[in-house]
């Protein structure tokens, strides 16, 4: 059973900036006045990376009104989750494999 990881969502999570937004939204849906109230981001900054977690289908968007909510699609985080999983379990398997040096 062996896995193969989502590199590229690993990447995009992998910014101290965009891992915070992503916790925050996993708390509450909030527009982009709250997240940078909450991380202390400029705003255009703040926007490039929640451009990055939209196409990385991480966030997905709501308008209300002249704003727009994020909130955090938990079925991603589940799956890469769930291939870190499969990724263990295969190390618990393969415990006891050692190759032989030439």
């Amino acid at each position: 059973m062996m896995t193969s990881v989502d590199t590229e969502l690993i990447r995009v999570l992998a910014d101290p900036l965009r891992l915070r937004i992503v916790t925050l939204l996993a708390r509450e849906t909030l527009c982009t006045t709250h997240l940078v109230e909450e991380t202390g981001a400029r705003q255009t900054n703040l926007s490039n990376h929640l451009r990055v977690l939209r196409e990385a289908g991480v966030v997905e968007t709501e308008p209300c009104g002249r704003f727009t909510y994020y909130k955090l699609r938990p079925d991603v985080i589940a799956a890469l989750a769930g291939q870190f999983a499969e990724l263990a379990e295969t190390a618990r398997t393969a415990a006891e494999n050692k190759r032989a040096c030439p």
